[in-house]
């Protein structure tokens, strides 16, 4: 049985995780963390504190949602630098690439209830591409900031970075799209490697 990390979010005051993460990780028979962090505690000292938590996890889905703190920087460094599978979604996307000398921006127009958004075409040299084995898919789009740059690979784009990854890594790939919510051929090819991905994360 394997143990899948969620870091709450914190939402106008209350900590908040995605229901539709929850489920696809139990459809994959494992069970989800919940660790809920003190926001405003001091990110060096909060860490610490829920390092125990973190070591417990096999792997992690960094959930998406409206602001990211200095602990989920530290958060997301530590997975890398313990090579422990890492599904970065929306907010947590972009968390891993500020964590990585990322900066971020505003934008207007990719906030949307619908399904489908918009196309975004998929560097053919990078793991994403080697799990989908396409070059451009339809995503949805529910964010109102954007990476403006990283030191991560950049894996996917339209006009802006769409999918971050370490291709070197078992599995540390951020999105910009919500693959939960569409579950369709893409997203399940996307968190069928991302699960097979926790045999490894070892080796």
């Amino acid at each position: 049985m394997y143990y899948i990390g969620i870091i709450g979010r914190n939402n106008d005051d209350k900590v908040t995780f995605n229901n539709e993460v929850i489920d696809v990780i139990h459809k994959y028979h494992c069970i989800p963390i919940g660790i809920i962090a003190n926001f405003n505690n001091n990110p060096n000292i909060e860490f610490n504190k829920i390092k125990k938590i973190i070591d417990l996890c096999d792997g992690f889905i960094l959930q998406g949602g409206d602001n990211y703190y200095d602990v989920d920087i530290l958060i997301a460094k530590y997975l890398y630098k313990n090579n422990i599978p890492t599904l970065g979604i929306c907010l947590g996307m972009q968390t891993m690439a500020v964590a990585f000398n990322g900066n971020m921006n505003k934008i207007n127009n990719h906030n949307s209830k619908n399904k489908y958004v918009h196309q975004i075409t998929i560097n053919k040299n990078s793991k994403l591409y080697d799990i989908i084995k396409k070059n451009k898919i339809y995503v949805n789009s529910r964010h109102n900031s954007y990476v403006l740059n990283t030191n991560l690979n950049i894996s996917a784009s339209d006009e802006i970075i769409e999918a971050v990854e370490d291709k070197n890594k078992n599995f540390f790939i951020g999105v910009q799209w919500h693959p939960e919510s569409l579950m369709d051929e893409n997203s399940i090819l996307l968190f069928n490697n991302f699960f097979y991905s926790l045999n490894i994360k070892k080796i």
